[in-house]
């Protein structure tokens, strides 16, 4: 008997001792007169018990049968052992036709011991910021490093973007997380969905440079970019720093289901490889999470601004440096030395920068003021060949007698032989 019960029995024990009407009874407890006299012939034919409801303790009829439990136990148990009962129940459905809600699969897989119950641990409140209200207002840009193949593949990062707005997800499985394969990702990303109005990312070097602070508050300090700062400036994409890993809670969010769901996924796509992972990727996981785990934005507005003429997508998402024009038309990069066409040869050029681009696919492409010019790498000089060897056999020591008899340190000092050479010879005296 449940305490809401012995406090429904005691108000009728003061109704059968006449304390209290049944109309002041049912104001105590919410009932109507008449389910309260129902509640004392109840009380009066079977006692205490009379309060309890009748269906308490038996088997509920729409209980799911005992082959379902033990059917939906033994997949489990075979191939989903490491699952949650949300991402269990959903490959029940899906692949075995086994159709059972979530919270009853945890209860049977808790009374089976094939789970084990968490006490949940109090976390940090942070302040809540609300979404944007617009898709493609802000974007949340990060990478996330995990053993996604579980040891089948070699390491993979996941470089993901997803909208503030509506938690649209794109993400693609790269080798390493660098510049290079941050802007591949950023390029599919605008050929897409176009380009958003922000970015929002960590405070990772790939992003930003960490400069020394100014010594005096007026002096005047460069701005320095990093290659993808430059790049969204270029596409006139703005940037924001976050400033600690909640501050950008919905990406963060975004990679712990994906480490739980994907990898799972992964494993039984027998995914191995960096081709096989995106094809599941791109196929099956970023459908299911678009259709599932996204919300309806505020204002269906869409903030995307499509990509025009001037924005070259090539020269734009490229490595780019400065080199300054020899007098021989010459330029130094890498090591290497390229000369300029002879056609594309025009005033200031000689002396000025150019702009050198080291594209995606391997080229390189050359741009003085507004026009390319095309280059052609210089073939390194031969080197000199070194001196001959001398065929003359060195003379041996024997032949030399010129110094025979000849003794530093036992001849005379200087100045004695200088004396005999100015004193008159005693013959000429």
């Amino acid at each position: 008997m449940s305490t809401k019960d012995r406090d429904r029995l005691k108000v009728l024990h003061e109704v059968r001792q006449g304390h209290l009407t049944q109309r002041e009874a049912g104001e105590q407890l919410g009932f109507t007169d008449r389910w309260v006299r129902q509640l004392l012939g109840r009380v009066k034919k079977e006692g205490d018990r009379g309060v309890v409801h009748g269906l308490r303790g038996r088997v509920s009829n729409r209980r799911l049968p005992e082959k379902v439990r033990r059917k939906a136990l033994k997949v489990v148990e075979a191939q989903y052992r490491d699952f949650g009962p949300t991402l269990a129940c959903e490959y029940l459905v899906k692949d075995h036709q086994v159709k059972v809600s979530r919270e009853t699969l945890r209860q049977w897989l808790i009374a089976a011991g094939l789970r084990r119950v968490k006490r949940r641990k109090v976390e940090e409140v942070h302040v809540w910021r609300p979404r944007r209200s617009c898709p493609g207002e802000l974007v949340q840009w990060d990478t996330s490093e995990h053993d996604w193949l579980e040891g089948r593949g070699p390491k993979l990062y996941l470089v993901a973007m997803i909208d503030d707005a509506t938690s649209q997800a794109y993400a693609r499985f790269v080798r390493q997380d660098s510049t290079e394969e941050n802007l591949r990702v950023l390029g599919g990303y605008l050929k897409r969905r176009g380009r958003p109005v922000e970015f929002y990312t960590d405070k990772s070097s790939l992003f930003t440079l960490n400069a020394p602070v100014p010594e005096a508050a007026d002096e005047a300090v460069e701005e320095e970019l990093t290659q993808i700062g430059r790049a969204l400036r270029e596409l006139g994409i703005g940037w924001i720093a976050a400033h600690s890993p909640q501050a950008k809670g919905r990406i963060e969010r975004f990679f712990g289901t994906a480490q739980d769901r994907l990898v799972k996924g992964l494993r039984l796509a027998k995914a191995a490889s960096l081709e096989e992972a995106n094809t599941y990727l791109e196929g099956e996981y970023l459908p299911l999470w678009n259709r599932s785990f996204t919300a309806v934005a505020a204002n269906p507005t869409d903030a995307h601004r499509r990509l025009s003429r001037e924005h070259d997508l090539a020269a734009i998402l490229s490595h780019v440096e400065e080199r300054v024009v020899t007098p021989d038309y010459t330029i130094r990069y890498r090591g290497k030395i390229d000369q300029i066409g002879r056609r594309d040869i025009r005033a200031g050029l000689r002396g000025g920068r150019v702009r050198v681009e080291r594209r995606l696919d391997g080229s390189l492409a050359v741009k003085f003021r507004e026009h390319y010019v095309s280059t052609a790498e210089c073939q390194p000089r031969p080197k000199a060949p070194p001196p001959p060897v001398s065929s003359k056999k060195p003379r041996s020591k024997a032949a030399r007698t010129w110094m025979k008899g000849f003794n530093l340190q036992k001849s005379p000092p200087l100045w004695a032989i200088l004396k005999a050479e100015t004193s008159p010879h005693p013959d000429t005296g």
